[in-house]
């Protein structure tokens, strides 16, 4: 609970869960896993098969089988089958891209 506890957004806890997959960010492995709550920041997930070995440092998490819809990840905590995530935002970059062009701009 004190997971749950520190994250910041709103959570959405499912009924039944929503399947889901885990990839490595190099593509070596996927896990099918099942979304148990998310909010904006991060998601609990519990996990089918072992999670030793893999790393989870950072991977994406699927959320369609088409693979358009997902998050990249990294690993907040392990409790058994289950593993909290935090989302890495994408646009981390392009702030740093943007502020140098506002520098530029300005210049």
């Amino acid at each position: 609970m004190a997971a749950a506890e520190r994250r910041k957004g709103e959570r959405v806890t499912f009924e039944r869960g929503f399947n889901a997959h885990m990839m490595g960010i190099d593509g070596t492995w996927r896990r099918e896993c099942t979304m148990e709550d998310v909010s904006e920041t991060g998601a609990k997930l519990t996990v089918e098969g072992s999670v030793e070995g893999l790393h989870l440092k950072e991977f994406f998490l699927l959320l369609s089988s088409t693979g358009l819809a997902y998050r990249r990840c990294e690993l907040a905590w392990v409790n058994g089958d289950q593993i909290g995530v935090n989302f890495l935002k994408q646009n981390d970059k392009k702030k740093k891209t943007g502020r140098r062009n506002g520098a530029s701009a300005d210049a």
